[in-house]
């Protein structure tokens, strides 16, 4: 059962800023026959899943600031105050020093927001990634997923029960 659920081919409803009309997240999720909207509404470099309620703003290499910048982090800031469930895809083909810093310093300025950071290395990690995500937050999964961590949970303490009392 639990391999049907992985194998079967899941397909949503993405929001993609108009901003990203072209770009490679498009032709990716698009192939994956996802009902894709542009909207010029949401901020630029973003994707909302609705039926997951998960909200990702993409920040590629040329934006990254040289250092922190105040209009970097108001963007991120006015992001954050939107989504309640968002996260932050850096994407880097390799990290630096550089690219290290600006993690750091998101890190340290967002640090007990709702903001989720995840560095990506290529659009194919960021399709993944933001697909992975969605999914197991959007109805029907995340009670499968709930379900399936509340019996790991009940496996674990029994397990644990059983050892303790052998070693008694």
């Amino acid at each position: 059962m639990a391999n049907n659920i992985t194998t079967t081919l899941w397909k949503t409803t993405v929001i993609i800023s108009s901003s990203l009309q072209n770009s490679e997240i498009s032709v990716l999720l698009s192939a994956q026959k996802h009902l894709l909207r542009y909207s010029d509404s949401i901020e630029a470099g973003s994707l909302v899943f609705p039926l997951s309620g998960a909200a990702f703003l993409l920040i590629t290499p040329e934006e990254f600031p040289k250092k922190a910048e105040c209009a970097f982090f108001q963007r991120i800031e006015k992001f954050v105050q939107v989504h309640r469930n968002s996260f932050l895809l850096l994407q880097a083909p390799a990290y630096g020093t550089r690219e290290l810093e600006v993690v750091s310093a998101v890190q340290n300025r967002f640090f007990g927001s709702n903001l989720k950071v995840l560095p990506v290395q290529s659009n194919v990690d960021a399709v993944k990634a933001m697909l992975t995500i969605a999914k197991a937050t959007s109805k029907p999964h995340v009670d499968s997923v709930r379900e399936r961590m509340h019996s790991a949970r009940a496996h674990i303490i029994e397990h644990s029960l059983e050892t303790l009392f052998k070693k008694v």
